[in-house]
């Protein structure tokens, strides 16, 4: 059986990864979310670089991206991996960080049985981002929730 979402005449599920999710609470997750990410000393820094006169737009994306992912509404159609290949510093830290703002946001917005279900998307997302990052096919993606709590330590 294959992992592509639509197959030889099958629809895509756009079944929500939570029916409790809506349009409105993706939008406050991307603002707040972003805004925690450029006030982040590292990751501010990271996002920063030729972003400034395009977070609107930018936020406008990312909350097109995170309907698609949550709501399954299939409306973003664009490239998210070789848009953070231009981001040359990051390191499994910063996606590290990143894991632990998104979950933090979204803690603060959605119900507490949503939230596990979104941070593991927001997971997968990473390690996909993570292993385009990575020249080594032999590398393993890091367990992401392990090193959050390392870090908490």
């Amino acid at each position: 059986m294959s992992d592509f979402p639509i197959i030889q005449g099958q629809k895509a599920d756009r079944t929500p990864v939570h029916p409790s999710i809506d349009a409105a609470q993706i939008s406050a997750l991307v603002d707040q979310f972003y805004a925690k990410v450029r006030a982040h000393e590292r990751l501010g820094l990271l996002f920063a670089n030729g972003m400034e006169k395009d977070w609107p737009e930018h936020l406008e994306r990312m909350k097109a991206f995170w309907r698609s992912v949550l709501l399954k509404t299939g409306e973003y159609k664009g490239k998210p991996v070789p848009a953070h290949m231009k981001l040359e510093e990051i390191t499994t830290d910063d996606f590290n960080q990143w894991l632990q703002m998104f979950e933090e946001t979204a803690s603060s917005l959605m119900v507490p049985e949503a939230v596990p279900l979104v941070l593991k998307t927001a997971e997968r997302i990473a390690s996909s981002l993570w292993l385009a990052r990575n020249p080594d096919p032999f590398s393993k993606v890091p367990v992401w929730s392990e090193l959050r709590q390392a870090q908490a330590l």
